[in-house]
């Protein structure tokens, strides 16, 4: 009887201990690797795909979208970063086009209403110490969740008058602009330009700062 005892007091004990540190785990933040969590990207045969659905990702910088009428064998989930984008005309959306992905010889670029709201995932960051090791690391404290619309009326109205008007209607690459909590959509573009590079460089011009993915890369590069 007293053996039985001390055994189930030694299971109680162990169990209580497990899930002490199991709470432990759940309240202290770690340190996240960001980019590692990105998927490796999609490839897609070349076509035009109906869009139901699209997403961005701060911490990674890449583009998840919910394609429709993929060909058989290939997921509906199209992954990239660095995704090219164009407004469709309105001449398109009267004849009925609606927002797609259009991939020629491998390049896929992504066409949308002006309208369109892209679901985006902000990453809040701090810089906090390790109690293990008592260095200090960038860690991902929390995730905000917003909708960004690269080409809205007001952005796309005030540029149609510009020089630059035209280029809406061509593939870019787009940065958005620099994320304002509480704001439930983030509208037009921090930058813009024919090649990645040249959008981040148009961004930090404009905001004297690299954008969030392009600093969140660099803060969690293994």
């Amino acid at each position: 009887m007293l053996r039985k005892l001390t055994t189930l007091f030694l299971t109680l004990t162990l169990c209580w201990t497990t899930v002490a540190c199991g709470g432990s785990n759940e309240t202290t933040p770690q340190a996240r690797n960001v980019n590692s969590s990105a998927a490796a990207p999609s490839r897609i045969a070349d076509g035009k795909y109906p869009v139901q659905q699209a997403e961005y990702d701060d911490g990674s910088g890449q583009y998840t979208l919910f394609l429709l009428n993929t060909p058989a064998g290939t997921p509906p989930e199209f992954r990239t970063e660095n995704l090219q984008m164009a407004r469709l005309t309105d001449e398109q959306i009267k004849a009925g086009e609606k927002s797609h992905l259009k991939v020629e010889n491998g390049q896929p670029a992504l066409y949308l209403t002006e309208d369109f709201k892209i679901q985006y995932t902000h990453n809040v960051t701090e810089t906090q110490t390790n109690p293990q090791t008592g260095q200090q690391e960038t860690v991902v404290v929390r995730r905000e969740n917003n909708f960004w619309a690269p080409f809205a009326g007001a952005v796309a109205g005030n540029i149609a008058g510009q020089a630059i008007g035209s280029l809406l209607f061509r593939p870019q690459y787009y940065v958005p602009p620099v994320y304002q909590p509480g704001t439930s959509v983030l509208r037009g573009y921090g930058g813009y330009g024919s090649s990645y590079g040249q959008a981040v460089d148009r961004y930090r011009t404009r905001y004297n700062a690299p954008p969030a993915a392009v600093r969140n890369r660099q803060i969690f590069r293994t």
